[in-house]
């Protein structure tokens, strides 16, 4: 019972906290929209009480008002983005953004999914010290007052959980606090916010530094108070002798500023020297303020001497976020050394409030690219009040500009637009680039052509058997990738060709024969390709067989020469035996039958498969009306069909076989003593069947044979090869 009365109390307290927020000058919509929302949410938590606390225990509405009212007071948002972040609080889930569209709007469902996916990035430490990553969580909202609005939320967190007992919670948020949201409120000119997110963190962070430098300050603070004062009252003097209207702050760098000084300095709290700033705030006219600045100035370099090293002027040039003042260091009495900020009133609320000034005054510009430029578009939009600017700026912006994606390990990586895992697996390096074979993301695995998300989480898959091809061109989205592609391309290219030409010559050397460079191109224009490098590329590849490239080679010198042989080609004056039908019909072909007494044909046995009696065959009529008799597995058949189908004609063996069939068989084993007599005498005592050459190259212990024989027809052929693979040592025997 105790626990609902808490409860209840706290419902009522938060719908009161709700109409009081959204009471707030720079809040107010209509009191009904007020208390739908109320309901809506006490319905929520009413269905799921765990939505009510977060991981400090703290009440998240109550939170998520508080930082509202922040907000509203330091940033000068409004309208629909506050009441999404509220919504925030209970529905954690993107598909419950269905049901927030029908009660409050699209608009409001639109900026809950942003805050929901911003959410849903797994922040790691090391990545979010980046800039990729703040501006991965920029592109990830879509909407630039939910970055402002998360800003508020991180300083409204840490004011809370000052006595937590989650200790590693506290840290998680902090570390989030200086290393993420300080830095964007920096950019966006929020300094109240960014120097107290930098205060905190270091109180939580770093214990021990921070309440050092506090009880120092704390120690000396009334002599520093002294002294500011003896400082300024010399410029009082002269500031009012020139009658200007003014009025100056003395104060004491953050807690924060000063650990980075001691850090970088490597010195003790005594050791910083300007600890001290002053601040002169002219109430000047707008057409004046950089004429009367200028003038303020040299009234105190006349006084103090100054360092114009640390001269910083962001008066001729402000900063990207709309910073405007004049910043000098100068050394006062006892030679200690003070900074001096010299800026009008309306420098001084934009420095203070960053962007809720903005649209207070007027003719702020500033320039930049990037992020940059989306901070003026900010500044703009609150300049206007113009509800529009403040949603489209990022999703035709940065949204599409660049993907984040991280690597396993956590590291952020920044694309180019719609770039796939190839890209990003050259980002990471060339040797991952030309092995990837595919992709991991987020658990799942996806081809080289997947394009990436911002947010996701990318492992790259590789092979060592895999190789860089040209059509990789065409998937990678980044000049980076494309470039190292066509390199590695060109390199493997080179690669095969050069191998390709040192096996040739080295087969060639091996066979005595002589490099002819004019029976080269000739063999290359033979074997059906146009250019040189393709043939080489080939043979690099072992994509041609370098023993019929051989043979092809000897072939054509002897055509050279003149001695080309044609005991593959008859006629039928050969034959005095009764004939048989050359040509008979059968269904609607013809088909070709090859005998021993064929009168008025000329027929020739390719040479690019050597057919024998009783191999499947097949006909083409040559352009000098001749025929050339293929096997069907001859590694030209299928070019032949698919280009001169109209010449292919069936064919079929007739009467016995006559023991003149040409025939190279390639021999693989050990090279053991005396196993190439066991190879030939074994041909020696096959009937019908006569070796006409052999040659045997011997490599590292092995042997490669390249043997032509002479036979009869395909079954005493197998029977050959059947014992030759008996043979000790012999490891393989095939075919040409």
């Amino acid at each position: 019972m105790g626990e609902l009365k808490r409860l209840e109390t706290e419902r009522h307290d938060f719908v009161k906290a709700l109409h009081n927020i959204y009471n707030n000058e720079h809040i107010r919509p209509q009191q009904a929209e007020a208390r739908k929302l109320a309901d809506f949410i006490a319905s929520a938590i009413e269905t799921d009480n765990s939505l009510l606390r977060n991981e400090f225990g703290h009440n998240r509405i109550i939170l998520a008002l508080q930082a509202i009212s922040l907000a509203g007071q330091e940033i000068g948002l409004r309208g629909h983005s506050l009441t999404a972040y509220l919504l925030r609080a209970v529905i954690r889930k993107p598909e419950q953004c269905a049901l927030v569209e029908r009660y409050f709007g699209q608009d409001v469902a639109n900026t809950l999914q942003g805050f929901l996916r911003v959410e849903a990035i797994e922040v790691k430490t090391e990545a979010m010290r980046t800039d990729n990553f703040r501006n991965l969580l920029i592109s990830q909202a879509g909407d630039m007052r939910i970055i402002l609005m998360l800003i508020a939320d991180s300083v409204n967190l840490m004011r809370q959980i000052k006595d937590v007992e989650n200790i590693e919670a506290q840290r998680r948020v902090s570390t989030e606090a200086a290393w993420l949201y300080a830095p964007l409120a920096h950019k966006l000119g929020l300094y109240k916010l960014k120097s107290e997110l930098e205060d905190l963190s270091l109180k939580y962070l770093e214990h021990d530094a921070y309440y050092m430098i506090k009880e120092n300050l704390n120690a000396t603070k009334r002599a520093r108070d002294a002294y500011i004062e003896n400082f300024i009252a010399p410029i009082r003097k002269m500031l009012d002798a020139e009658g200007l209207r003014y009025h100056m702050k003395g104060r004491t760098k953050s807690i924060h500023s000063i650990w980075q000084k001691m850090k970088k300095q490597q010195c003790g709290f005594n050791g910083v020297y300007d600890l001290f700033a002053i601040r002169i705030i002219l109430d000047s006219p707008l057409e004046k303020e950089k004429e009367q600045c200028w003038k303020v100035f040299s009234l105190i370099t006349n006084k103090y001497e100054s360092n114009l090293k640390r001269l910083r002027d962001w008066l001729t040039v402000p900063k990207s976020n709309g910073y405007e003042s004049l910043h000098i260091t100068v050394k006062g009495p006892e030679d200690k050394w003070v900074e001096v900020q010299i800026r009008t009133e309306r420098m001084d609320e934009i420095a203070e409030h960053g962007l809720a000034a903005h649209w207070r005054y007027k003719g702020v510009k500033s320039s930049g690219g990037g992020v940059d430029s989306w901070l003026a578009d900010i500044r703009s939009a609150l300049e206007t009040g113009n509800e529009g600017l403040l949603t489209q700026s990022l999703s035709s912006d940065l949204k599409e500009q660049d993907v984040y994606v991280f690597s396993p390990k956590g590291d952020l990586y920044r694309l180019p637009p719609h770039s796939t895992v190839l890209d990003f697996a050259y980002t990471i390096h060339t040797g991952v680039g030309n092995r990837c074979v595919g992709g991991r993301i987020d658990g799942k695995n996806f081809p080289i052509r997947q394009q990436l998300e911002s947010g996701q989480t990318v492992e790259i898959l590789t092979s060592n058997n895999q190789k860089p091809k040209s059509e990789w061109i065409n998937i990678a989205q980044s000049n980076h990738a494309r470039s190292k592609i066509r390199a590695a391309v060109r390199e493997l290219t080179a690669g095969e060709i050069a191998l390709g030409k040192e096996t040739l010559e080295r087969k060639m050397k091996n066979r005595k024969l002589e490099w002819d460079e004019a029976l080269i191109n000739q063999l290359i224009k033979k074997l059906g390709y146009k250019e040189s490098f393709d043939f080489f590329r080939a043979l690099g590849d072992d994509k041609v067989d370098i023993n019929r490239v051989i043979d092809t080679y000897i072939e054509l010198g002897k055509r050279e020469q003149g001695l080309a042989e044609r005991a593959a080609t008859r006629s039928a004056e050969e034959f005095s035996m009764d004939s048989e039908v050359v040509a008979k019909a059968k269904g609607d072909q013809d088909e070709l039958v090859i005998g021993r007494d064929l009168k008025g044909l000329d027929y020739q046995l390719a040479r690019c498969c050597n057919p024998v009696y009783g191999d499947d065959i097949f006909g083409f009529v040559t352009v000098n009306g001749g025929i050339k008799i293929h096997r069907t597995s001859c590694p030209n058949a299928p070019a032949l069909r698919q280009r001169f189908g109209y010449r292919v004609v069936k064919a079929r063996w007739a009467g016995k076989g006559q023991g003149s069939y040409p025939i190279t068989l390639h021999i693989v084993g050990q090279d053991d003593l005396g196993i190439v007599n066991n190879i030939t005498s074994i041909i020696s005592k096959e009937e019908h069947i006569m070796l006409r050459s052999i040659n045997i190259d011997s490599n590292d212990g092995l042997f490669s044979g390249i043997l032509t024989i002479l036979v009869d027809d395909t079954q005493r052929l197998t029977g050959l090869i059947k014992k030759l693979r008996t043979v000790k040592g012999v490891k393989a025997v095939s075919r040409s």
